[in-house]
């Protein structure tokens, strides 16, 4: 048989549960977007507690990730991502149809942490459902859809939850909770039920010994400093995407709620006219190369902010300087959406898989949840000058930090040379998940 019939082979024979992981994450999008831009406005205006016990519901949310994560990652390398999927939506569902049902602080409170815990527990346990679904050959281009269908999820699930929300009426928000309660079921369905196919083993993963759980983490170099790239990037762009660059818009170019709607469309649209392009484009390409672009593509993006700041009186030029930056941060995010996913897969022990992406998961649930804050923080001080020029200077970090890593990458991880697979039996992955 020649190795191009092994590869289609191959190719075929994780498409069916590949595509049942890739449903399973845009139905995961559509209910984060379904309910996650209504819940302050759920628990401040709607059941009327007042916007500190809507801090504080956020606030669990987020806690929420940081006491499950390292659980988490343990679990999938000891059971496997079906059965921790599986758990994660049960509480996920408990928690978002709680949610939508309670009308005083505690209930709200415990709903949300339950709701936080297994929104957090699904995001690994997919990650590393598409990494056993997946090659070497075909993990880029299997991340750069998860993230293009991620996007169109919560797009679409942002706008179909609109048309549902109305703060006069309380039981349409808890309408709105009990069907992403039911999307959380259909998650655990679809994909909780696919059966894992054998993964196919590069070099880095038939490692059998060394440290466990996060000791593992901080003794790999490189997945340290990719952590912190990681951290960065995330607090840099992701972090401010709806908070401060919104908060800027609004506030100090004076940009119309409609128009920020638009902007976050246009960014959207970016993200899924060129997904699949830059996949051709990045597959030949070091991944490193790939995550410095996105820096500087983003530092083009902060150059259009301080403009619209500066032109903020002339309306329709301002206006087109804010969409701009958001057309850019897309462009940037379709770079790095068939790097990072992957290199965390390269780069863990097969027995660790589950750690990996549960301690990636970790760095991005600590920086989506500071960046808010320290954006938010200045440019609602008015030091909005300050603002831009941090996070340009951040962006520049970024472009370094990606090109200082290079030396820690082998040539597979950092895709500088056809990656070698070997089928290897390990007893870690040769779980009924």
């Amino acid at each position: 048989m020649t190795g191009t019939v092994k590869q289609q082979r191959q190719r075929r024979g994780a498409g069916g549960p590949l595509r049942r992981v890739q449903i399973g994450n845009a139905l995961s999008a559509f209910g984060s977007g379904f309910t996650l831009p209504y819940m302050y406005v759920y628990v401040e205006q709607v059941r009327g507690l007042g916007s500190m016990v809507a801090w504080m519901v956020f606030t669990l949310f987020a806690l929420a990730a940081l006491a499950v994560l390292p659980f988490i990652g343990r679990g999938i390398d000891r059971y496997g991502p079906r059965p921790v999927l599986l758990a994660g939506t049960a509480l996920a569902a408990t928690g978002a149809f709680a949610f939508g049902h309670a009308t005083g602080t505690p209930g709200l409170l415990v709903s949300s942490f339950l709701f936080g815990a297994g929104v957090t527990a699904c995001q690994p346990a997919l990650a590393t459902m598409i990494v056993r679904c997946s090659t070497a050959a075909t993990r880029s281009h299997a991340f750069a859809l998860q993230f293009t269908l991620v996007n169109l999820g919560m797009g679409i699930g942002a706008l179909v939850g609109g048309q549902i929300v109305n703060v006069a009426d309380p039981a349409s928000l808890t309408r709105l909770f009990t069907i992403e309660a039911a999307t959380f079921l259909g998650l655990a369905l679809v994909t909780g039920t696919a059966r894992m196919p054998r993964v196919q083993l590069t070099a880095v993963h038939e490692k059998a010994d060394g440290p466990t759980g996060l000791r593992a983490l901080v003794a790999d170099k490189a997945m340290l400093r990719l952590c912190l790239l990681a951290g960065l990037i995330f607090f840099t762009c992701y972090g401010q995407f709806e908070s401060g660059v919104a908060a800027f818009a609004t506030s100090t170019v004076h940009t119309a709620p409609s128009t920020l709607g638009f902007a976050i469309g246009a960014n959207a649209l970016t993200i899924v006219v060129l997904q699949m392009f830059v996949v051709r484009m990045t597959a030949r390409r070091r991944r490193t190369t790939a995550m410095a672009a996105a820096g500087l593509v983003w530092l083009g993006a902060w150059a259009m902010a301080l403009l619209a700041g500066l032109i903020r009186t002339e309306t329709m030029a301002a206006t087109i300087a804010i969409v701009s930056v958001y057309a850019l941060f897309g462009v940037g995010e379709s770079l790095l959406a068939p790097t990072m996913g992957p290199i965390v897969a390269d780069l863990a022990p097969a027995r660790l898989l589950g750690t990996y992406n549960a301690g990636y998961s970790l760095v991005k649930q600590i920086a989506v949840a500071v960046g808010p804050a320290v954006g938010v923080l200045l440019v609602g001080s008015g030091a909005w000058p300050f603002y831009l020029a941090a996070m340009a200077g951040c962006t520049l970090l970024i472009v370094t930090l990606a090109l200082r890593l290079r030396p820690y990458l082998t040539p597979e991880q950092d895709n500088a040379a056809p990656a070698v697979v070997h089928t290897v039996q390990v007893r870690e992955l040769q779980t009924a998940a």
